[in-house]
Protein backbone atom coordinates (compact mmCIF):
# COMPACT_ATOMS: atom_id res chain seq x y z
CA UNK A 1 0.00 0.00 0.00
CA UNK A 2 0.86 3.18 -0.84
CA UNK A 3 2.46 6.10 2.19
CA UNK A 4 0.25 9.14 2.34
CA UNK A 5 2.19 11.94 2.35
CA UNK A 6 1.04 15.50 3.76
CA UNK A 7 1.62 18.08 2.24
CA UNK A 8 2.23 21.23 4.05
CA UNK A 9 -0.02 24.29 3.80
CA UNK A 10 2.24 26.54 1.47
CA UNK A 11 2.88 23.04 -0.87
CA UNK A 12 -1.33 23.41 -1.20
CA UNK A 13 -1.25 26.63 -2.05
CA UNK A 14 -2.00 28.24 1.24
CA UNK A 15 -0.20 30.98 3.91
CA UNK A 16 -1.21 30.70 7.70
CA UNK A 17 -1.60 34.25 9.51
CA UNK A 18 -1.83 34.55 13.64
CA UNK A 19 -4.02 37.14 14.44
CA UNK A 20 -3.84 38.64 17.45
CA UNK A 21 -7.17 40.77 17.93
CA UNK A 22 -8.06 43.81 20.26
CA UNK A 23 -9.49 42.22 22.85
CA UNK A 24 -6.23 40.30 23.74
CA UNK A 25 -7.71 36.74 21.90
CA UNK A 26 -5.37 34.94 19.12
CA UNK A 27 -6.68 32.85 16.37
CA UNK A 28 -3.63 30.93 14.95
CA UNK A 29 -3.22 30.03 11.89
CA UNK A 30 -5.97 31.14 9.93
CA UNK A 31 -5.39 29.68 6.22
CA UNK A 32 -4.99 32.53 2.98
CA UNK A 33 -5.04 31.81 -0.92
CA UNK A 34 -1.19 32.89 -2.22
CA UNK A 35 -3.44 34.03 -5.11
CA UNK A 36 -4.27 37.31 -3.00
CA UNK A 37 -1.20 37.98 -1.66
CA UNK A 38 1.73 40.12 -2.99
CA UNK A 39 2.15 42.57 -5.15
CA UNK A 40 1.74 46.53 -4.08
CA UNK A 41 -0.71 45.54 -1.43
CA UNK A 42 1.56 42.81 0.23
CA UNK A 43 -0.54 41.57 2.85
CA UNK A 44 -3.56 43.94 2.96
CA UNK A 45 -5.51 41.06 1.27
CA UNK A 46 -5.81 38.68 3.90
CA UNK A 47 -6.65 41.16 6.61
CA UNK A 48 -9.40 41.68 4.57
CA UNK A 49 -10.65 38.47 3.90
CA UNK A 50 -10.31 37.58 7.17
CA UNK A 51 -11.93 40.42 8.04
CA UNK A 52 -14.82 39.04 6.12
CA UNK A 53 -14.13 35.29 7.79
CA UNK A 54 -14.57 37.03 11.34
CA UNK A 55 -17.69 39.19 10.50
CA UNK A 56 -19.45 35.92 8.90
CA UNK A 57 -18.38 33.67 12.37
CA UNK A 58 -19.65 36.43 14.35
CA UNK A 59 -23.25 36.58 12.75
CA UNK A 60 -23.58 32.39 13.28
CA UNK A 61 -22.31 32.81 16.70
CA UNK A 62 -24.31 36.37 17.58
CA UNK A 63 -21.74 38.49 18.86
CA UNK A 64 -19.76 41.26 17.41
CA UNK A 65 -17.00 40.84 15.06
CA UNK A 66 -13.83 40.93 16.97
CA UNK A 67 -11.55 44.16 15.19
CA UNK A 68 -7.91 42.60 14.24
CA UNK A 69 -5.07 44.07 16.33
CA UNK A 70 -2.03 42.50 14.30
CA UNK A 71 -1.77 40.25 11.46
CA UNK A 72 1.59 38.51 11.45
CA UNK A 73 2.79 35.26 8.84
CA UNK A 74 3.00 31.84 11.03
CA UNK A 75 6.71 30.35 10.81
CA UNK A 76 6.88 27.45 8.44
CA UNK A 77 6.17 24.13 10.49
CA UNK A 78 9.78 22.33 11.02
CA UNK A 79 9.71 18.89 8.67
CA UNK A 80 9.01 15.94 10.85
CA UNK A 81 11.63 13.31 11.12
CA UNK A 82 10.07 9.88 9.84
CA UNK A 83 11.32 6.64 11.52
CA UNK A 84 11.46 3.91 10.25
Amino acid sequence: MAKRIKLLPQDRGTVLFDVVFEDGSRASNRRVPMEILGGLDGDQPARELIEQQEAEIAEKAGRPPRVIQSLTRAAKPEPKLVRE
